[in-house]
Order: structure tokens, then C-alpha cells, then sequence
């Protein structure tokens, strides 16, 4: 079992409501438990995202070459045509 250290905190009227709720409907032992759980779904959150960082968002900019990127006027075009196009096939189903 883990040791645990006392601290104090002060919460927003709300959520030291909802904090009570958890408790008197059974759903947690006490107000510790409540505060743990919820510190508990923040690592995890902050876990995934650092997961998705590592494993997506950096291998993405260090793939990313700029002699390959279009000027904003090409790009502009390409999403132009792309949707005359779509316009064009949407008058005249096949």
C-alpha cells in the first residue's frame, strides 16, 4: 500500500460540492479517494498526450520538408478546382 501525505486544498464552491456528492452516494470511501481518482484521469491524460507528441506530432515535423510546401496561391487553386469539380459532378450525375 502506498504511504499517503496530508495536504490542504481549496476548491471552487462546485466542485467541493460535487466532491461531497461522490462520497454521499457511495461511488468513493471519501473526499481523499475522490481527489485521487480525479489526479488519477490527469496522469492518464497527460500521458496520452505526451504519447501522441512523441509518437505523432514529432515524427510529422521532423518528416516535414519545406522545399516541398506549396505557396498559399497553389494551394488556393488546387482547392478551387477540387471543388468545381465536385460541383460540376454533383450537376451532372453520372
Amino acid at each position: 500500500m502506498r504511504a499517503n501525505r496530508s495536504i490542504t486544498v481549496s476548491l471552487p464552491e462546485d466542485m467541493a460540492e460535487l466532491v461531497e456528492k461522490k462520497v454521499a452516494s457511495g461511488e468513493f470511501a471519501d473526499e481523499s479517494e475522490v481527489v485521487a481518482e480525479g489526479l488519477r484521469y490527469l496522469a492518464d491524460h497527460d500521458a496520452e498526450i505526451e504519447q501522441w507528441l512523441r509518437n505523432e506530432v514529432v515524427p510529422t515535423l521532423k518528416a516535414y520538408d519545406p522545399s516541398k510546401a506549396l505557396p498559399i496561391e497553389e494551394v488556393r487553386r488546387r482547392i478551387e478546382a477540387h471543388m468545381d469539380a465536385r460541383d460540376r459532378e454533383n450537376r451532372f450525375p453520372e
